[in-house]
């Protein structure tokens, strides 16, 4: 039995844009899929099967966990291929495809993707008739929608491992929420990693990333319920509208220690970036981390919240070797984060917090999103005079994507949620599936005025 673990192409137009001395150059639109939260459109420099080093390149998490997972668990010809890191062709994957002859097919999307991967779906399906094909990801939330609409053999929603495992061993059509438990995850094999993708993935913030990078996970899933996320909804729970219970499963230090002492080894990592849903949930999970990067002595930075940790914690981080922390913010107006975004943050808290963060030597990266559903052009410019104050280092901000599974996406369907009291479909609003595309037709109007 062979089984190909599949991040496709995912190319958009191409054109002319402008590079930093202002010159006119070629760009290539290319998306991101697996491995984001929220999968977007992008310009690189690169053209399709030359691969250049530098864009925004995520590591497919779920994918790589469960490619490994397949492989011990049935035993199967397993093969992991990540073509938005190789920037290959659709002619240079389709070749692949065909010379493979895999039995299964496994890929992962989500809305902004879907359309593209709906299509694709079917030229494997035509090119391979005999193939059977597994759709995870986010947009298995339509699961019924797909296995009626689509040449599909099974849609595993949630986190994949063992899923698709048992769809690999003969059941069919919609695999609910089947997730690893603590002790389950704890005892699973390390994610995939190769030399052929080992110094490909990046991502440039917080600022003080260093190539080669290690993207890793110390845990899985976040408590918090905000509009817009993506994995809490969809991947490590079941919360479509914010009313079910979210967990979070921690990697023990003893695992985190072997697999990052194997990572730093083979492939001479000189940074580690932490990119869970929120590294820093408590004290404990903390203090044991610090305790694993002393050992590992790599500089290493993480995907934080400002308010879950003791403030003496943020010295802890820096003296094991953190030298950046991104932030989650979203909004810089108390009653968009309460009431719209529900992220239960004190904006003052924060601020405090990011003064002590850049007090003991660390940088910091924020993130913020403009378009949340009730959210008013004063509310936004309110973000605009935050942003300005905090002093940040870097900052990333979006437009609010729309995605299938999350609270956002039920909003749009029932008009009204009981946990985002001031979340209103009015006239204002823009309903977009990709964040980049959003943010960019939004920019003009986001300008301070005079």
């Amino acid at each position: 039995m062979k089984v190909l673990f599949s991040n496709p192409p995912w190319w958009t137009e191409s054109g002319y844009g402008r590079d930093a001395r202002g010159n006119q150059v070629a760009v290539f639109g290319a998306g991101v899929r697996a491995g984001s939260r929220w999968p977007f459109t992008q310009h690189i420099a690169s053209p399709p099967d030359q691969f250049a080093f530098g864009s925004y390149l995520p590591y497919p998490f779920f994918m790589g966990y469960a490619t490994t997972y397949a492989a011990r668990e049935t035993g199967a010809d397993v093969v992991f291929r990540d073509s938005i890191a190789l920037r290959e062709s659709y002619a240079v994957y389709e070749a692949f495809l065909r010379a493979g002859q895999f039995d299964y097919v496994v890929l992962e999307s989500a809305s902004p993707s879907w359309d593209h991967d709906s299509t694709l779906i079917k030229r494997i399906h035509k090119m391979l008739p005999s193939c059977r094909i597994i759709v995870t990801g986010p947009i298995t939330s339509q699961s019924d929608r797909i296995l009626r609409e689509l040449p599909v053999h099974a849609c595993v929603r949630g986190e994949y491992e063992k899923g698709v495992v048992r769809v690999l061993r003969g059941e069919q059509g919609t695999i609910d929420f089947d997730l690893l438990t603590l002790q389950e995850m704890n005892a699973a094999p390390f994610p995939y990693f190769d030399q052929v993708y080992a110094h490909r993935y990046w991502d440039a913030n917080p600022r003080g990333m260093v190539p080669p990078q290690a993207q890793v996970w110390s845990s899985r899933g976040c408590p918090y319920k905000c509009i817009f996320c993506v994995w809490p909804a969809t991947m490590t729970g079941n919360d479509p509208d914010g009313t079910q219970k979210r967990s979070v499963r921690h990697y023990r230090p003893d695992y985190m220690e072997a697999f990052l002492t194997e990572l730093v080894a083979k492939y001479r990592y000189r940074t580690i970036y932490f990119d869970d849903d929120t590294f820093n949930l408590g004290d404990k999970h903390v203090e044991r981390m610090c305790a694993v990067m002393r050992k590992i002595n790599v500089p290493w930075s993480a995907m934080c919240r400002a308010d879950t940790i003791r403030m003496d914690l943020w010295r802890e981080m820096k003296e094991s070797g953190c030298f950046g922390v991104k932030i989650g913010f979203e909004s810089g107006n108390q009653e968009v984060v309460d009431t719209i975004v529900n992220k239960r943050l004190d904006l003052e808290y924060a601020r405090q917090a990011v003064a002590e963060v850049k007090r003991v030597g660390m940088t910091v990266h924020g993130t913020f999103t403009y378009g949340l559903p009730g959210e008013t052009p004063a509310q936004m410019f309110d973000t605009k005079r935050y942003i300005a104050s905090l002093g940040l280092d870097t900052l990333q901000e979006s437009g609010c994507a729309e995605i299938e599974g999350t609270p956002l996406h039920t909003l749009s369907q029932q008009r009204t949620l009981e946990k985002y009291s001031g979340a209103k479909l009015d006239g204002d609003y823009v309903r977009e599936l990709d964040g980049r595309v959003k943010y960019d037709r939004m920019a003009a109007s986001l300008q301070a005025p005079s």
